[in-house]
């Protein structure tokens, strides 16, 4: 049922996208803005308890309708539940659009306007950004939100519910992105409720460890269906130049992979804009020290759609066999 619910779930993600307008991007935000306000006294015991039932309890209630589906209508339904879990959790769409915006920008010869696409998409000063940072930034930007938005999901989705938890792997992963990433001391959101120290680090430890397996399997995910060699050499000798673990292991696989260089200077947040609205936008990536490659050119773009699209090719056959052999034992 996992590979059905996954393969229907992105083929409706491509037909209709979610619009960033969609309701559906404010619930995450009200419910962590609440946890926030009624369970944050700033003591490291009540931080662990906010991100608790910030995270678990949207998980436990996924899980609780798949079970009560299975057992009292039958797995046809739950099927249909798992793929609106998905529909919402799991998507290219929800990143693509910029991406597709500046590359077409830069293969015009319009740098100001990809420079204009990259600012308005990450709500981050660009300046007079050189092309090939625009290229670099790009490619980092878009690698980490195809790891969180498609395949970080996916690794938890698959090993959950392969135990019976239905669609609970999907939200528990992306309510933990989401929660760290709104309690950071570099979001937005800190400007109408800050989160306390404690909660803040709470929310960010328990991040590192879900995404940590996630992390590596995109990392090798991208080196099977890349240049290897390169990729694990990166993997294993440039992911320390990354300030944050999990990213650099995906970023230094990516590098190795399509022969390019990332890392350097990190792009600033804007400082005179608004909360953000939806659950899209997140701080930038860390200053860090750059791998080594070529410098990055457009060509390199397409060479990331391939890379990342290959990989779900990958990670589908996967599922269909894993499926497959389940259905026969």
């Amino acid at each position: 049922m996992s590979f059905f619910a996954i393969l229907f779930a992105l083929l409706i993600e491509q037909a209709r996208p979610l619009s960033r307008s969609d309701p559906i991007h404010a619930g995450p935000r009200a419910w962590a803005l609440s946890v926030s306000r009624n369970f944050d006294t700033g003591t490291p015991g009540h931080g662990w308890v906010a991100w608790g039932i910030a995270v678990l309890v949207p998980s436990v209630i996924a899980f609780g309708v798949h079970w009560a589906l299975v057992h009292f209508i039958g797995w046809p339904v739950a099927l249909l539940w798992n793929v609106a879990v998905l529909y919402f959790t799991l998507g290219f769409r929800q990143f693509s659009y910029h991406f597709t915006g500046i590359r077409d920008a830069l293969e015009d010869g319009d740098a100001d306007r990809a420079r204009a696409r990259l600012a308005e998409w990450k709500q981050v000063e660009v300046g007079e950004l050189p092309r090939s940072e625009v290229v670099r930034h790009v490619i980092e930007y878009c690698v980490i939100a195809a790891h969180r938005h498609v395949f970080g999901v996916l690794a938890w989705f698959s090993v959950l519910a392969a135990l019976g938890l239905g669609p609970t792997g999907a939200v528990l992963y992306r309510m933990a992105e989401f929660v760290a990433r709104y309690w950071s001391p570099r979001s937005r959101a800190v400007s109408t409720h800050p989160a306390s120290a404690s909660l803040q680090h709470a929310a960010s430890k328990a991040w590192m460890v879900i995404d940590w397996l996630p992390a590596r399997l995109t990392a090798m995910s991208f080196a099977v269906v890349g240049s290897f060699e390169e990729a694990i050499d990166g993997w294993r000798f440039h992911a320390q130049r990354f300030p944050n673990d999990n990213d650099g292991v995906i970023l230094a696989a990516t590098s190795g992979a399509i022969n390019v260089r990332l890392g350097g200077e990190a792009l600033r947040l804007k400082s005179d804009v608004q909360p953000a609205q939806g659950w899209e936008t997140d701080p930038q990536l860390d200053d860090s020290a750059s791998t080594p490659g070529r410098e990055p050119e457009v060509a390199h773009l397409r060479s990331v759609v391939g890379l990342v699209w290959r990989s779900v090719v990958v990670w589908m056959l996967l599922l269909a066999l894993l499926s497959f052999a389940r259905l026969l034992g």
